[in-house]
């Protein structure tokens, strides 16, 4: 099923209501009023209590006369008569429903029973559910309102989507209240079929969708909700509102790795990958719709306030500076111009205080030289009420002066009943307002990190300066080893002979059964040295007394592996004791980190860097990451810890090689992508000694996984398996690949050499390049839905791009758009039929039905190519353009 399917949710022609009934007060009756308000009919289709199915009600004697009637059908019976409401839904042909019947899975394990006989019903033909257990929806540009609220919002571009109904309520009062406007109200429910990430994909598709708003519990299906969220976000702002930021879910944890990373941590993460802005509070939420509905995202954080008393201006800038920013500094110019009309006393700088007579004529003027400003990119204006000034009458002045302005622009009104009417001034004029500075920053603040969220998602990752190699089978020898004795926890040579087999370097580690042993081993490595406990029955060594460092002796090491063995006992006296490890020594470390990963039950593996060492837990700087990770994510994780300023350097501590480190970070990312039965994983403390890292300690726990990789990842990784070598025809040898965020140098470079031609061909537009956005959208790819395939010379050393073919998919979709680009150099040379050939094969085995394109009538080559393909050409009524289709479906 494709999210194009909840069209007919979302703008059905007709509805129906199959209720209990039309009586005044009942869920049914206000579903009407609704439906009928927005200039439905919406016929009610009661239940007839002597039949299992639906009666009849005037001409409808059956519900197979529903499908005749209505595209949507509005379900508010009790949840045990749903199931067999929609096996004969499906039957008449109705295409989607939505379920206001409380109960379902909230009632226990009947309830889950129901739901699954709902699902597996509607899933016989197609039909699209949202609920139960829902409000329902409201969808302003077709007048539709398939809700039992008792109001209907204002129209704008705003959706909200929530899973609790009664936030629905409270949102809806609130807009009205504050002029807000929305293009949808979504109430989701228990989900049992369309969820977040349908709704997300599904609005981001629509144009009359601005922003998305979400209220959410939970999420199912986080790789879908993921794909969608970073798909959307990069055009068009997601603010999210979490409930539950418990870390109870990491108390069991027997890693430090497992314990850092709690559930609103990963959620964090997630979010922030996902390039979705998330807010802490219900009142957050409220000022942060506010807005996103009336004004655009900001361009920078250059944030200016004008007011009339100096006090809000002082708590505007505390504000500002909470966020780690400061006013942004007004110009030289700028100033001046205030110069020319402010009393002499103004505060000289931003905060603009424009003293407490400020007229709203004095307010408009330095309003208008503030908008003006360059470096200025949003604007607080904040008012406290004064006997020569009115409320009212600052808002009506300014009102015409900022509407339609580029940057976001919000007024605080600080008061109560003398500013009421100023407040609704402004928001007529769809100017947010806040009564206090710091709602009003905090809300431009959660907006700006979206605009500088989006700008990082677009910068182009640096490549490494060399191929990475791993020893897969190496380690998948380790792995197998540990499932089939059932051995959970690595011991610290296994683990770190995993992290050996992929290029993390760690130090010399050999494992001893008594003390002459260890003496020998000592001597051999080279004094000072360090012993541990070796067993696989004790986690936290520290906590035994099993870590022992700086060793200089012979003495002192026999001495040491005595009472080393003892306290262990002590300590448990049941544990299964192989001996101990004998180390090498690094005498004095410039740093010590942690890396780790813990695979979360609903997110898969996540990547922890920090401050390491025995203290790490309760400094707790460390910062979580996604897989797959490359340099700029591996940067950016490192930049998101305090330990990271002292990583560049300070006082008479040398810069670590961050490079080294971003490298061992993807190589970390790499092994828990390739091995889903890696639960936990520690490397604790990593030591960097120069330019030399070291990982001197490390535990892994291993469990079975029922998902095999690439599967248990939420954001698909690069997928290798589709890399292969051909010979064109042309006698060309390439290496066609899928692309990658890497690339965007080289596909620039493929661009610039194009003739005109050539460009206007694939672009249909005189394109002379890339802007950085578009850049990012053909160079950072979600695998799951798009693809696009890279020819490379390999004659070259260096690496040029000889074309790129690509797949584009709407989500969900069965028949994505193609189309290729050839250097000019190559063309003729069947460079574009080896990347087609190709990437038709990844449509066929990801079960696409067909796919399509246009090409310019004036593209002989292209046309050539596609009639040797077996594409189905036909000409575009009234443009010289052709489509081409081709019909996968008899072939997969």
């Amino acid at each position: 099923m494709t999210i194009y399917n909840l069209d007919k949710i979302f703008k059905p022609g007709s509805v129906g209501v199959i209720g209990a009934g039309n009586k005044k007060g009942s869920i049914g009756h206000a579903l009407l009023r609704n439906l009928q308000k927005g200039g439905y009919k919406g016929e009610i289709f009661p239940i007839n209590p002597s039949h299992s199915v639906i009666g009849g009600l005037n001409a409808y004697p059956s519900i197979g006369d529903i499908g005749q009637a209505v595209d949507l059908a509005v379900i508010a019976t009790p949840i045990s008569t749903v199931p067999a409401i929609i096996g004969e839904c499906v039957k008449a042909g109705v295409g989607g429903a939505i379920i206001i019947s409380a109960g379902g899975k909230k009632i226990g394990q009947k309830g889950r029973e129901i739901e699954a006989d709902i699902k597996r019903e509607a899933e016989k033909g197609g039909l699209r559910i949202i609920g139960p257990n829902c409000v329902g929806v409201i969808s302003a540009g077709v007048n539709l309102d398939a809700t039992f609220a008792s109001q209907t919002p204002l129209p704008g571009k705003m959706a909200f989507i929530s899973q609790s109904g009664a936030l629905i309520g409270a949102i809806l009062d609130l807009s009205l209240e504050k002029q807000i406007g929305f293009s949808h109200f979504v109430s989701v429910g228990s989900m049992i079929d369309v969820d977040f990430g349908d709704l997300i994909d599904y609005l981001g598709n629509d144009p009359d969708v601005g922003s998305i708003v979400l209220y959410i519990e939970g999420v199912t299906y986080l790789r879908k909700f993921m794909s969608a969220a970073r798909a959307v976000s990069r055009v068009k702002p997601i603010i999210v509102l979490k409930s539950g930021r418990s870390a109870a879910g990491a108390k069991a944890a027997a890693s430090h790795t497992g314990a850092m990373a709690g559930e609103g941590a990963i959620y964090d993460a997630a979010f922030r990958r996902a390039g979705i802005v998330r807010v802490d509070t219900i009142e957050a939420l409220f000022d942060c719709a506010e807005l996103v509905a009336k004004q655009p995202v900001p361009k920078g954080s250059g944030l200016a306030v004008i007011t009339n008393a100096g006090g809000p201006g002082v708590m505007a800038a505390d504000a500002i500076a909470s966020f780690g920013l400061e006013p942004v500094r007004l110009r030289p110019e700028t100033m001046s111009q205030l110069d020319e009309f402010l009393p002499p006393f103004w505060s000289k700088g931003n905060p603009v205080d424009s003293l407490g007579d400020a007229t709203p004529e004095r307010y408009r003027r330095a309003v208008e030289v503030c908008v003006s400003a360059p470096e200025i990119n949003g604007l607080v204006i904040v008012f406290v009420p004064q006997a020569v000034c009115d409320a009212a009458d600052v808002a009506a002045t300014l009102s015409d002066v900022l509407r339609g302005k580029s940057y976001p622009i919000f007024a605080v009104l600080m008061g109560s009943e003398s500013v009421e009417k100023g407040r609704d001034i402004f928001s007529k004029a769809g100017i947010p307002t806040y009564e206090t500075p710091e709602r009003a920053i905090q809300s431009f603040m959660y907006m700006n990190s979206y605009a500088r969220n989006l700008e990082l998602l677009q910068q182009t990752p640096p490549k490494l300066h060399h191929k990475l190699e791993f020893d897969k089978a190496g380690a998948a020898a380790i792995v197998t080893r540990a499932l089939r004795q059932e051995q959970a926890f690595l011991t610290e040579m296994e683990s770190k002979e995993l992290l050996s087999a992929y290029g993390i370097p760690v130090n010399r580690t050999e494992v001893v059964a008594s003390s002459e042993e260890a003496v020998h081993m000592a001597r051999e490595i080279g004094y000072p040295v360090a012993m541990k406990i070796c067993s696989k029955d004790i986690i936290h060594k520290s906590d035994a007394n099993g870590v022992q460092l700086n060793l200089r002796g012979d003495k002192n090491v026999r001495e040491t592996f005595t009472r080393i063995m003892a306290d262990a006992h002590a300590y448990d006296p049941k544990a299964e004791i192989t001996g101990a490890t004998i180390q090498s020594m690094v005498d004095r470390a410039d740093y010590e980190l942690i890396l780790g990963s813990k695979k979360d039950p609903l997110f898969g593996p996540v990547i922890l860097f920090g401050m390491g060492g025995i203290m790490t837990e309760i400094l707790k700087d460390q910062a979580i990451a996604f897989p797959p990770l490359n340099r700029l994510l591996a940067r950016r994780l490192m930049e998101s810890t305090r330990v990271y300023q002292l990583l560049k350097g300070y006082r008479n501590r040398p810069p670590a090689d961050l490079g080294r480190l971003e490298e061992i970070l993807v190589r970390l990312s790499r092994l828990v992508i390739d091995f889903p039965e890696i639960a936990e994983l520690d490397i604790n403390p990593l030591i960097l000694l120069g330019d030399r890292p070291c990982a001197v300690d490390a535990r892994v726990i291993i469990r079975p996984s029922e998902i095999p990789s690439p599967l248990h990842l939420v954001i698909s990784p690069y997928p290798d398996q589709y890399e292969t070598t051909a010979r064109t025809r042309g006698g060309l040898d390439i290496f066609i690949r899928p692309i990658k965020p890497e690339d965007a140098p080289l596909l620039l470079a493929l661009h610039h050499g194009l003739s005109r031609e050539s460009i206007y061909h694939r672009f249909f537009s005189p394109l002379k390049t890339f802007p950085r956005n578009m850049l990012a959208r053909f160079t950072q790819l979600d695998y799951d839905r798009d693809m696009a395939l890279v020819a490379m010379d390999q004659s070259q050393p260096e690496e040029k791009m000889l074309g790129v073919a690509r797949l584009m998919s709407k989500a969900g979709g069965i028949e994505p758009e193609f189309a290729v680009l050839v250097g000019d150099a190559c063309q003729g040379k069947g460079v574009a039929a080896a990347l087609m050939e190709h990437l038709l094969g990844i449509a066929k085995e990801r079960g696409m039905e067909s796919i399509w394109g246009l090409v310019l009538a004036e593209n002989a080559h292209m046309l050539a190519l596609a009639r040797k393909l077996g594409f189905d050409i036909s000409k575009v009524p009234g443009e010289a353009q052709y489509k081409l289709r081709m019909n996968l479906k008899s072939e997969n």
